[in-house]
């Protein structure tokens, strides 16, 4: 027995309490969303102070020298390069922290997800190079290929929230999968393409410094100081190695470990915090601090304090100092028939619809995988149309390419070019799948699929209860075991108003959850499911095949009979239809509850405390104003 294909792992712990996507997902999607708006003001602002009067103060701010020096070493660069090769480390090591969390506990852990994007990321960056390397075969202007590889991961989610569906979580994801490949490689070829000579000497000392990351990894270190100690270290040491910066933030970031709260830490940090309730003393607060500090891993508590600053302020600034050109005296001319300028404009627009698009089709009619449930064709070849808005990888890898500034001011108007042409394709390209293939919203189903089945489902309560409650659940899940007794709770406050309805959902990552399962059907063919159910999370740490014979004897079960029913395929049937359903569902993660009146439920997404069920529940009750005549989901 396996989850749905194409499903998360368990969605236990941090993101229990979160719905169709994870908590620290939808918090980086939401920043990067954000923080577009202000990428388009900052390099609208640097295009007009570059063509004002002022132009020249802009020219020398960026040129401004700046110094940090220990005694007789330090540091000297302009203004200009610090924040190319400092300010944009930070930012590349903030999408390593945010690769490594989703490849470990994230949207990637099912590495049968990645193929589809894997395979469209690579295509969708094969195929702009041979555009541009087609139109720009010279060898001077061709060092500039690198400038079509890359997508601006803010950039295209800001623009998606204006013209994309009103719900495309799953298209997002999928882009943002893809997206991991891009920057991973689009780093790569910056790191190692466009890099100066090499001095071993730094070089080694960068090599020991990745080394000391993984040991730091290894040995369990949970504070962020050393960490951030060694990643400072090992900027410098790139700097001074010749290799562009970039590639030091990608990869410190994914060697920065992300892991799950582990029980027993959180257990400890609620211990601790109890403590400091009874005795508010400042060791005993400091401890309390420690403890709630460690259950965090250093990967999400660094993401937390750089990612905001970094999408707010880094890469808003980089646009100020990079987007700026001055388009007077004909150089707007020039490039508008330069053929570098329209093979960044094709590579990018062109080239990334077509790649990701054909590469996404292939692999799915090879049988390499399937695009997430809720995303089309039509969506992909939008989102495909939307990675062509390169920014900011684009406009560092021209500042790198090219020495002369011609060339840079014309490569620049392609990719600002690129940008709004690869806006209007994408939203031309939604509308074309919402209308003529009937694709719009780009997100996992709501409504529950299958209806509740009073003889082959689990019910507490009336059977014709006008509420419904349905929660699909995993017996090895601790947060499903915590949340358990939510069922109880809202059955007292409702009454008979309400009906409690249990299916499984047994993950993988829980290695006892299906035979925890089989064991709560091979009681009920006994009538004496709820009793097994309360037994299976009170001990959901040990859920071995001989504790589930013993608890079979401590409720005067038959356990031969219980033993030959664990093995019966109608028992196993029954869960198989439960996982089913909840793949047709949407369901991606335990605990998850629909709610419902009448003969509908949908997904809850947020909370699911009882306090919270109670409130959702009421506003559906039949006489409120949100309930009354309510005979399908909103």
């Amino acid at each position: 027995m396996t989850a749905p294909a194409g499903s998360d792992q368990s969605v236990c712990g941090r993101d229990a309490y979160e719905g169709q996507s994870s908590r620290s997902l939808r918090e980086f999607i939401r920043t990067e969303s954000g923080s577009a708006g202000l990428l388009v003001l900052a390099a609208v602002v640097a295009l007009l102070w570059a063509n004002s009067p002022w132009s020249e103060g802009y020219q020398h701010l960026w040129e401004t020298e700046l110094s940090i020096r220990f005694g007789d070493s330090g540091l000297t660069m302009s203004l200009h390069h610090w924040i190319n090769d400092g300010l944009m480390v930070v930012f590349f090591f903030v999408i390593g922290l945010e690769v490594r969390r989703e490849f470990a506990i994230g949207e990637l852990t099912d590495r049968s997800r990645i193929v589809v994007p894997l395979v469209a990321g690579l295509t969708g960056m094969v195929v702009p190079v041979a555009i541009f390397l087609a139109l720009n075969p010279d060898s001077e202007v061709a060092a500039g290929w690198g400038a079509v590889i890359g997508t601006d991961t803010a950039f295209l989610l800001g623009v998606m929230a204006l013209v994309g569906p009103a719900v495309s979580t799953q298209l997002r994801i999928f882009l943002l999968t893809l997206t991991v490949i891009d920057d991973i490689i689009a780093v790569t070829v910056i790191g190692v393409v466009y890099s100066d000579h090499l001095s071993l000497g730094p070089l080694l000392v960068a090599a020991a410094c990745l080394l000391a990351l993984v040991g730091l990894d290894r040995a369990g270190v949970w504070q962020a100081a050393p960490y951030v100690a060694l990643v400072v270290l090992l900027w410098v040491a790139t700097l001074q190695s010749g290799l562009h910066a970039s590639i030091a933030g990608m990869l410190s970031g994914l060697l920065v470990p992300a892991l799950d709260p582990r029980r027993a830490d959180v257990e400890e940090a609620a211990r601790r915090f109890r403590a400091f309730r009874q005795s508010p003393m400042a060791g005993v607060q400091r401890d309390a601090r420690r403890s709630l500090t460690r259950t965090i891993s250093v990967n999400e508590r660094l993401q937390q304090a750089l990612h905001m600053p970094t999408s707010y302020v880094v890469v808003p600034i980089f646009a100020l100092a990079n987007a700026g050109v001055d388009l007077r005296e004909g150089v707007l001319g020039d490039a508008l028939g330069s053929t570098l300028t329209w093979g960044i404009v094709a590579g990018l627009v062109l080239g990334k619809s077509i790649g990701i698009f054909a590469g996404a089709a292939a692999s799915v009619r090879l049988g390499w995988g399937r695009l997430p449930q809720g995303v089309g064709s039509g969506h992909v070849l939008a989102g495909g149309a939307l990675s062509g808005i390169g920014f900011t990888v684009s406009l560092l890898i021209i500042g790198l390419a090219f020495d002369s500034a011609t060339l840079q001011d014309q490569a620049t108007v392609g990719v600002l070019l690129a940008a709004v042409i690869a806006s209007l394709a994408g939203w031309a390209a939604f509308r074309f799948a919402a209308r003529f293939l009937g694709q719009h919203d780009a997100a996992l189903p709501r409504k529950l699929s299958m209806p509740i089945d009073p003889v082959r489902d689990h019910v507490a309560g009336p059977v014709d209860a006008p509420l419904t409650l349905v929660e699909y659940l995993d017996y090895e899940c601790p947060f499903c075991a915590r949340v358990s007794g939510v069922g109880d709770e809202l059955r007292a406050h409702f009454g008979d108003e309400l009906r409690y309805v249990t299916r499984h959902l047994p993950l993988p990552v829980h290695p006892h959850a299906e035979l925890a399962a089989l064991a709560a059907e091979a009681a009920d063919r006994q009538g004496r499911f709820w009793e097994m159910h309360e037994v299976l999370f009170a001990n959901a740490a040990e859920l071995e095949l001989e504790d589930l014979l013993g608890y079979a004897a401590t409720l005067d079960l038959d356990v031969e009979q219980f033993a030959r029913d664990l093995d019966a395929d109608e028992v196993a049937r029954r869960i198989e239809r439960d996982v089913a359903s909840a793949e047709a569902s949407g369901v991606r993660g335990t605990p998850t509850f629909f709610v419902g009146v009448g003969g509908w439920a949908v997904r809850h997404i947020g909370p699911h405390d009882a306090r919270t069920l109670i409130g959702v529940l009421e506003s559906l009750r039949p006489g409120t104003r949100e309930g009354k005549g309510s005979t399908s989901p909103r």
